[in-house]
């Protein structure tokens, strides 16, 4: 792996070792993480589940619960159970085990293209990507400097990632705040032109980000934190076909959180304001000890 870029590194995790009919081995790298990121499992799942389907039929759903904390470094197996194989949807079920102990499991629909009707509703006025800093140049011109972890995540890095709004960095900067957050995304190099690879690599950047609309109204989205935060559930609809190498609008609310979990909504576009992805999400968000 050395000497691969973050887009390639990103495109290695995405191409899963078939070690029997229905299984697959997933790579899950060494990190300074208390737990895999939860949209490489998805985005792997999703991609075991899409190998037993034909090209011709693209997924248009997917429904999943974190169940377990995956172990940064250990291979993650992924069982898929042929649900259903029908005229016009093919039904997938994907579990993910580690160390012998389920840690997620999925349910994908395939649906074979076919007309129907068409419409959506606009896409917000933001401003274009290239007007916007990236996100470590942010950083860096609010600190002075990016802090060396961030600096290793920067490197690492497979999208490139620009709010569409500046960054709060105090609590008092957060006073009335909505629970509301806006990005740009893309790849940062060629995925290639397998609509499965863009399809798992935007399930993998759609987890990237969501929850900061629930964060948004009690802490900044960058610097110390009050919350340990994971993802509970994830489900997305996937409406148009899309490049993940390309520009793509990540616009996100927060309708409710209560207790120790937030729900997190989100709409991604691309850059000719076509709705390619509808995304929701529950978060825990469980406070840390003072």
């Amino acid at each position: 792996m050395t000497g691969r870029t973050p887009t390639e590194r990103l495109s290695d995790l995405l191409d899963l070792e078939e070690i029997d009919l229905n299984i697959f081995r997933g790579r899950s790298p060494h990190e300074s993480l208390q737990r895999v990121f939860g949209g490489q499992v998805a985005g792997q799942a999703l991609v075991a589940a899409g190998r037993t389907v034909g090209a011709d039929r693209p997924v248009h759903s997917l429904h999943a619960y974190f169940l377990r904390p995956g172990i940064p470094g250990v291979p993650i197996v992924y069982q898929v159970e042929r649900i259903r194989d029908g005229r016009s949807f093919t039904t997938r079920r994907v579990v993910a085990v580690q160390r012998g102990r389920t840690i997620f499991n999925l349910t994908a629909s395939f649906h074979l293209p076919e007309p129907g009707i068409e419409h959506q509703l606009p896409m917000p006025e933001v401003p274009d990507p290239e007007s916007l800093p990236t996100l470590a140049d942010e950083i860096r011109a609010q600190l002075g400097t990016l802090p060396e972890p961030l600096e290793r995540m920067a490197r690492r890095q497979a999208f490139d990632i620009r709010y569409v709004e500046r960054l709060r960095w105090s609590a008092d900067a957060l006073r009335d705040a909505e629970p509301r957050s806006g990005v740009w995304m893309r790849a940062i190099g060629s995925l290639g032109d397998d609509p499965l690879v863009h399809t798992c690599a935007l399930t993998y950047a759609s987890d990237m980000t969501l929850l900061d609309a629930v964060r948004l109204p009690v802490e900044p989205l960058w610097g110390p934190r009050g919350f340990d935060t994971a993802s509970l559930d994830h489900a997305m609809w996937f409406h148009r076909p899309f490049r993940a190498d390309e520009w793509f609008l990540y616009q996100q609310e927060s309708p409710v959180a209560t207790g120790a979990r937030g729900l997190a909504r989100g709409q991604i576009y691309n850059r000719e304001g076509k709705l390619i992805v509808s995304v929701t999400q529950e978060g825990l968000f469980r406070k840390l000890d003072a």
